[in-house]
């Protein structure tokens, strides 16, 4: 699934080349693409047809842009994306063939180039949304800001953490807490900290939680500055190129190979359905109390 660099390079691409720009049609080629606009197909190309991009904003890995009235006073709502696991959003010229999995199609008054929205798996959607202004849309509150936005609380993020009564790996992939971390990011950054994932967020050091912290946000800009992660064909920017920050991943998806660090191979294990990659020697296991243990 995009995290947060894949979605921030997405945002950007739709401020270059779709923001400002106004609606002429909509097509809704799946019903699925619009499963959250609770209001159905018809009212979600009523919603957008006529009405002007104003611009792209992001909070953790969902997208929106706030839609201005013909007379470019502000709507009151916004057209609110998620990628889901395949979704894209590309900018496409109107020549350019349809995809196999086109799910949505954007066409605006000027002419140019389309917004097309792309799924395979139909995980992401689309929907438009009540938004004041430049305001958040309120589905989006409950999100947490991310570490690289300059408001961003590093002391309530990391009093919070240590409040919390679990791993840290699963804290780190908790929305509510930090936005945009996902499970690619979260290993990359637990490996830079020298941190096993299970470790207990309460037992965890003030100088530990800075490092984490550290990691992400090292993570999250080296990636950013290579466009994402791309391990297949299903992400990729607006204009269909691919991030290349899977050649510098340390540890995830690195199951046998050597640690860049130290050189013991890394392990892979299974964690919430997925899996985590780590070092046995950077990132040793917590060991489990007797307490522990019984409880289990």
């Amino acid at each position: 699934m995009p995290e947060l660099p894949e979605v921030e390079v997405v945002r950007r691409g739709l401020e270059q080349w779709v923001a400002g720009r106004t609606v002429a049609a909509v097509e809704v080629h799946h019903p699925r693409a619009v499963r959250r606009h609770l209001e159905g197909t018809e009212h979600f190309v009523a919603a957008l047809t006529g009405r002007t991009l104003t611009a792209a904003h992001r909070r953790g890995k969902y997208l929106w842009l706030p839609l201005a009235e013909p007379d470019g006073a502000p709507s009151g709502r916004a057209l609110v994306g998620h990628l889901g696991m395949s979704g894209q959003l590309l900018v496409e010229k109107p020549s350019q063939p349809d995809e196999t999995h086109l799910r949505a199609r954007f066409t605006f008054t000027d002419g140019g180039r389309e917004l097309r929205f792309v799924d395979q798996r139909t995980f992401g959607g689309l929907a438009v949304e009540e938004s004041a202004g430049e305001d958040i849309p309120p589905r989006l509150a409950h999100i947490a800001i991310d570490p690289l936005d300059a408001s961003f609380d590093e002391a309530a993020f990391s009093a919070a953490l240590r409040r919390r009564r679990t791993e840290v790996k699963r804290a780190l992939l908790d929305q509510t807490l930090i936005g945009g971390v996902g499970n690619i990011y979260a290993d990359e950054a637990l490996w830079r900290a020298r941190l096993h994932g299970a470790r207990p967020t309460d037992k965890l050091t003030r100088a530990q939680v800075s490092d984490v912290l550290d990691g992400v946000r090292d993570v999250l800009g080296e990636a950013l500055a290579q466009g994402g992660t791309s391990f297949d064909s299903l992400y990729v920017d607006v204009n269909g190129q691919s991030g290349y920050f899977s050649r510098f991943l340390a540890v995830y998806g690195q199951a046998d190979r050597p640690c860049p660090r130290c050189g013991t191979p890394i392990r892979r294990e299974s964690f919430m359905n997925r899996s985590s990659y780590s070092c046995p020697q950077c990132q040793p296991r917590p060991r489990t109390s007797p307490t522990r243990r019984q409880r289990a």
